[in-house]
């Protein structure tokens, strides 16, 4: 099976750094044309956020790791939109608390793209996908 990333199962030490945050659309499967939309926090060297299954916990990768999932899933980085967090605090509170639930994929409703929108949104961004097609829309 592709790694898809790690489930993180603690709370971090720290709040991560959502000064360096964006929005990444890789590209999707086969049958999925419009992409995938993961949450960036901390740039290059920071951590990747996204939902992957259908009923499951969401994922973190480092750095090394987005490359694997990359790399194994046949995606490619499509694009990365900075997006502005103004409460970090917010923002963590409301990663924290998704992380540690099951989300449940709901095609259009309920997808990678409303993962992030939560997270950015909490921590005082307006950014959103309002296509909710990662790869032809834009986050902002």
């Amino acid at each position: 099976m592709a790694y898809e990333g790690e489930i993180l199962n603690y709370c971090p030490s720290s709040a991560y750094t959502f000064s360096d945050t964006s929005a990444v659309v890789v590209s999707g499967a086969t049958w999925n044309p419009c992409g995938h939309l993961i949450l960036n926090v901390g740039g290059r060297n920071g951590v990747y956020l996204h939902v992957a299954g259908i009923h499951d916990y969401p994922r973190y990768m480092n750095e090394e790791g987005y490359q694997r999932y990359l790399r194994e899933n046949g995606k490619r980085e499509i694009r990365r939109t900075p997006v502005r967090i103004t409460d970090i605090n917010a923002a963590m509170l409301k990663l924290e608390y998704l992380l540690a639930s099951k989300w449940t994929w709901g095609v259009l409703p309920h997808n990678c793209a409303s993962f992030v929108e939560e997270i950015v949104q909490a921590g005082g961004s307006t950014a959103g996908l309002w296509l909710n097609c990662p790869s032809r829309g834009t986050f902002d």
